[in-house]
């Protein structure tokens, strides 16, 4: 018997997938294509929307060269690497640990309670997290405090104090991305052959060997985008530690991000801005290329 031809679908045409596709390419051409292209073409004008009189000037690569001598730009840049360097192995030793805890064989109940647990960290924005943080590390009645009083440690004055502030920002970070680099590194184990690591499991009673040889090669493209994405969002980070320290005391918690928002909106330089947050970008573009030419390797 001959198979009864198919009707066509009336609702299907050659442009139904360019709708489908429409709201998401309109939304990322509004959110992140335009806002890339305006702060490129700001950085190379005049541009301070306090003194509209004066117009908007093109002035080519002046703004570059002012950001590129401005001894506070490379102090707050300096300090955010500083941060990075501070947060990122913490983050990396404990997200490996927890991931490790979790791929060994039983404990199912427990596991699916932990893995649930870690999502809500990273749930919380960054704003609720520096709230968080400001209740947690306040001298009054803050945790923090109560915990050291208890082992008979005075009271700190933590978001008043350079070291204090800079600790604090920090434990906040942790406590936000380690769950997210536990959660890489589980699911790149989860891609081990099950074969393979038990016969390594047979061969070697050295945990450390059998992470070396038999896992590490399935963690490196996670390590990899943990990395990436640690350091782009280390280097736009801002509401935390806004809403925590504000960059102080002085100039103790002044990320990058805090004091390209303090040109532009507070002096109002958006031109200045645009081309120090062009930068960012394109120091982020150089270390994603080198953690992937450093880090990333294919497993056969």
């Amino acid at each position: 018997m001959s198979e009864a031809p198919t009707r066509p679908n009336r609702g299907y045409g050659r442009w139904t997938p360019a709708w489908f596709l429409a709201p998401a390419v309109l939304a990322l051409l509004l959110i992140g294509i335009y806002p890339t292209i305006f702060a490129l073409v700001t950085s190379f004008r005049r541009y301070n929307i306090t003194r509209p009189r004066d117009g908007f000037p093109f002035i080519g690569f002046e703004n570059y060269i002012s950001v590129l001598t401005d001894s506070t730009f490379w102090s707050s840049l300096f300090l955010t690497a500083q941060f990075y360097v501070t947060v990122l192995p913490i983050q990396i030793m404990l997200g490996l640990i927890i991931a490790l805890l979790l791929h060994k064989p039983g404990m199912g109940l427990l596991k699916s309670l932990a893995r649930v647990t870690l999502v809500v960290p990273l749930a919380t924005t960054y704003a609720v997290v520096g709230l968080i943080g400001r209740l947690i590390f306040n001298r009054d009645f803050g945790v923090a405090n109560q915990l050291f009083e208890a082992i008979g440690v005075g009271k700190i004055d933590w978001l008043s104090s350079p070291t204090g502030a800079f600790a604090a920002i920090a434990i906040m970070d942790i406590w936000q991305w380690t769950p997210f680099c536990a959660l890489i590194f589980l699911a790149g184990l989860s891609m081990v052959p099950g074969e393979i690591e038990e016969a390594a499991r047979l061969e070697t009673s050295s945990k450390l060997a059998l992470l070396r040889y038999v896992q590490l090669p399935y963690l490196l493209p996670g390590l990899t985008a943990v990395m990436i994405l640690r350091s782009a969002d280390v280097l736009k980070l801002f509401d935390m530690v806004f809403v925590m320290t504000r960059g102080g005391p002085g100039s103790a918690t002044d990320l990058i991000s805090i004091y390209i928002q303090r040109v532009g909106f507070r002096i109002f330089d958006l031109g200045t801005a645009s081309a120090q947050a062009i930068l960012l970008l394109i120091i982020t573009i150089i270390i994603s290329r080198l953690y992937i030419r450093l880090f990333y390797r294919e497993v056969h």
